[in-house]
């Protein structure tokens, strides 16, 4: 006799899945330190057992979150790359419009990652993500670089960030704000790729 319930049954990757934004969530609500595997487990509604399955620490969620961020920005890494050096001005316009996109999807994220920098550098994740940082200022540099035109390439990067935070309780449309971080950010490399 086969008993279960009549919902369906969820795979392990929608599991891991709502694990990571539970936590997610919880963090942003009341800060990394103060959030616990227990509390994690409860807002899911499953034993720590179960959560156990798939992560053994609140540190262990925090990397999967990073890793599964990193993977497109390592592809995007690798398209850029691949590219025709030195890098023509449309291709650094992909690339920041490419970066801005999984910036955009992935906002809950940089926001832990401003607001619990302590925690990043503690689990390296702070490292790994200034590495993929200086991979794409490498193709945003204009060949020649001055120490100016670095300064601009390195700006852009840096405004898609702050961006987010600054326009994050401004009103308005996601899709514009967005687009206004791209445009400051495409002017900034387009400066120093013309000068």
């Amino acid at each position: 006799m086969v008993t279960g319930s009549s919902k369906p049954r969820q795979r392990r990757g929608d599991t891991r899945q709502r694990i990571q934004d539970v936590a997610l969530e919880l963090i942003a609500e009341q800060g990394y330190e103060k959030t616990s595997l227990r509390e994690i487990a409860e807002r899911l509604g499953v034993t720590k057992a179960a959560l156990y399955y798939h992560f053994k620490t609140k540190e262990d969620i925090v990397v999967s979150l990073f890793s599964d961020l990193m993977t497109p920005i390592d592809e995007l890494i690798a398209w850029a790359k691949e590219q025709p050096h030195p890098v023509p001005l449309e291709t650094k316009r992909e690339i920041l419009t490419r970066y801005g996109t999984e910036l955009h999807q992935a906002a809950p994220l940089f926001r832990f990652m401003q607001e619990n920098q302590a925690q990043m550098r503690e689990l390296s994740i702070g490292a790994n993500f200034k590495d993929r940082m200086h991979d794409l200022l490498a193709e945003l540099l204009p060949e020649d670089v001055t120490l100016t035109d670095r300064v601009r390439c390195f700006s852009a990067l840096f405004s898609m960030h702050a961006g987010m935070f600054v326009l994050r309780d401004v009103e308005g449309d996601p899709e514009e704000k967005r687009l206004a971080i791209l445009e400051v950010a495409t002017d900034l490399v387009t400066q120093a790729h013309r000068s």
